[in-house]
């Protein structure tokens, strides 16, 4: 597949099919973020791989949601600051580095069938203990992952022209 045309085909998933993904297409989603950039290739995330069934009810105090806990798998991407690579300035480059992680596993999920949505709006303090993340290790994003049950909705977006400055703002 064309990758303008994965891109494309890629959208918030927000209800999923009662079916497990299987381990080979999760093996290929866990190669793509093993092959992910990051700043200086120090790979300053941890990936938590949660199944859903039978923990519903724990998982919903991360984030109350039915479709949350409707995907069989949810993903808790955390961040060590400790391990990040520091900017001049001193800032770690720990959360894009996530970002960066995340967006391959979306494509590579995208690319097998698989939808996911990213979720920024959890309960950290929830997440960490119900996960037992350690208070050296950050909760940076969760992500849905399973066969989507519903369709994308079309949404406008930005013409290039708008998004884009040449040289100089």
């Amino acid at each position: 597949m064309d990758f303008l045309d994965l891109v494309k085909k890629r959208y918030s998933v927000r209800a999923y099919k009662p079916i497990e993904v299987e381990q080979e297409k999760i093996d290929h989603i866990l190669q793509a973020i093993s092959l992910a950039p990051t700043a200086a290739n120090r790979q300053p995330f941890r990936i938590i791989l949660i199944n859903t069934m039978g923990r519903e009810a724990e998982l919903r105090r991360i984030y109350n949601k039915d479709w949350f806990v409707q995907a069989p798998i949810i993903i808790c991407a955390c961040g060590v600051d400790h391990e990040s690579w520091l900017r001049d300035d001193g800032r770690p480059t720990t959360e894009i580095d996530v970002a960066i992680v995340l967006d391959h596993l979306t494509l590579a999920a995208a690319s097998l069938g698989l939808g996911t949505c990213w979720i920024g709006a959890f309960d950290p303090v929830e997440a960490r203990r119900i996960l037992r993340i350690p208070d050296s290790v950050t909760p940076v994003l969760f992500l849905t992952l399973g066969y989507p049950a519903d369709q994308p909705k079309i949404k406008e977006r930005r013409q290039i022209d708008e998004l884009v400055k040449y040289e100089y703002w």
